[in-house]
């Protein structure tokens, strides 16, 4: 198994945040590591969809735990390399503001190998994909209070 996590905290609101993680078509916006993102149906547990990470062809995911406001989970199943790989989301309300975590975890037969290399893509993209997420959920804000 590999994993990797990276926290921000923001003075963003967490149902700002919320929004953008629930409106798939906003994540090519806050993540410039995706091409791609679709869900086939709403926005809960057990909907899949497609992601196409830049450079690479589409692939298949799952929406596996969906915590309005709170947090998500999805899972891309690589059979032909061995792994899966999950994302887990969360959105924490705190006295300093909204904490952001992304945790990624890289588990299957192949992790120990392919983990570290795999990973090591992920691990240097979440912090700049968190930041992306912070500061349009911030830039969404200014838009509505004028």
């Amino acid at each position: 198994m590999w994993k990797f996590e990276h926290t921000v905290t923001t003075t963003a609101n967490a149902e700002t945040i919320w929004n953008l993680y629930s409106d798939i078509s906003t994540w090519v916006e806050w993540d410039k590591g995706i091409v791609h993102a679709s869900l086939e149906g709403a926005f809960v547990a057990g909907t899949r969809g497609l992601l196409q990470p830049e450079g690479q062809d589409r692939l298949r995911f799952e929406l596996k735990e969906v915590n309005p406001l709170h947090s998500f989970s999805d899972v891309t199943d690589m059979p032909d390399a061995g792994i899966q790989v999950h994302f887990t989301h969360h959105i924490v309300e705190t006295a300093e503001g909204t904490s952001v975590t992304h945790k990624v975890m890289i588990t299957g037969q192949n992790a120990e190998d392919l983990g570290p290399k795999i990973g090591a893509g992920m691990a240097k993209g979440i912090p700049h994909t968190i930041e992306g997420l912070v500061a349009l959920a911030l830039e969404r804000e200014r838009q509505h209070a004028v």
